[in-house]
């Protein structure tokens, strides 16, 4: 599922306004309803971010793979509910109904999943919870950076990984200054954790200086990277492949610049245009 956003992309030395299809990320709320003893019982049981689609599927594999059922009959029904909401007016509750609490671990129930999805919000309770803790926007007109900053970024995050060309498979983030100089990078298989190493670096040695430093990530932007890095108040954040729609969508409301696609001669802004430099 995807929907088309206005962005401006930075190609043969010049900026242009295009459309762009982003794949969309919006939350998921599971519900389960199932009988202990002789009681029914509703209990919020995890949120997932999630591209909207096969929801059905996603709930009966997160259901089996954490061994809340061993076997798919434990299913009754699992039926999206709610209101349709946000911009794409989808159904983000779905309530799954039990109907063998003999076959069922009741104790996985009663704790709250940490699903893992890369996504720092997943094992909430309750769709509040996604609820920004963050009131002011960062600074809109601040960093600038130039085309060749951004363009280098990718290729300076990757040299100085050092696991990376061991295995191939593991995500960077880093801190950098507006002038291109890397100041703390941190690796970790899960792009959250390599961002969330990246900043507890960074707060322990007392490098945030918002106003003149920006963030690179390996991989693609989704809305808990955009949290993470809003948090520290940087306003300019890049990414190798593309943003989700909920990450645009944050990014916008708190005034950072999204920057991604990052290729040797192009690159796409996503939001807020006027931090980057192109002549």
């Amino acid at each position: 599922m995807n929907s088309k956003y206005k962005i401006t992309k930075f190609t043969k030395g010049k900026l242009e306004n295009i459309d762009d299809l982003i794949s969309i990320e919006e939350p998921l709320e599971i519900s389960l309803k199932f009988k202990d003893k002789e009681k029914w019982i509703t209990k919020s049981l995890s949120i997932t971010m999630r591209t909207p689609g096969h929801d059905k599927d996603l709930v009966r594999g997160f259901l089996f793979n954490e061994q809340i059922i061993q076997n798919i009959k434990d299913i009754e029904s699992i039926e999206s509910f709610g209101e349709k909401v946000g911009q794409y007016k989808i159904q983000n509750k779905i309530l799954v109904t039990l109907n063998n609490s003999k076959n069922i671990d009741i104790s996985k129930i009663k704790r709250d999943f940490l699903t893992n999805s890369s996504c720092g919000v997943c094992g909430k309770s309750s769709l509040d919870a996604l609820e920004i803790l963050k009131k002011d926007k960062t600074p809109k007109s601040s960093p600038k950076l130039s085309k060749d900053i951004i363009i280098n970024s990718p290729s300076i995050l990757r040299q100085n990984q050092s696991e990376f060309s061991k295995t191939g498979g593991i995500h960077a983030s880093g801190l950098f200054s507006s002038d291109g100089k890397l100041i703390s990078l941190r690796e970790d298989v899960g792009r959250h954790n390599a961002l969330d190493k990246m900043i507890g670096d960074s707060l322990i040695n007392n490098y945030l200086k918002p106003s003149n430093q920006f963030i690179a990530c390996s991989g693609r932007l989704n809305f808990e990277l955009v949290q993470k890095v809003l948090m520290t108040n940087i306003g300019l954040m890049i990414g190798v492949g593309a943003p989700t729609s909920l990450a645009i969508d944050l990014a916008n409301r708190f005034d950072m610049t999204l920057v991604g696609f990052v290729k040797e001669d192009s690159f796409n802004i996503y939001t807020n245009k006027q931090k980057v430099i192109v002549s």
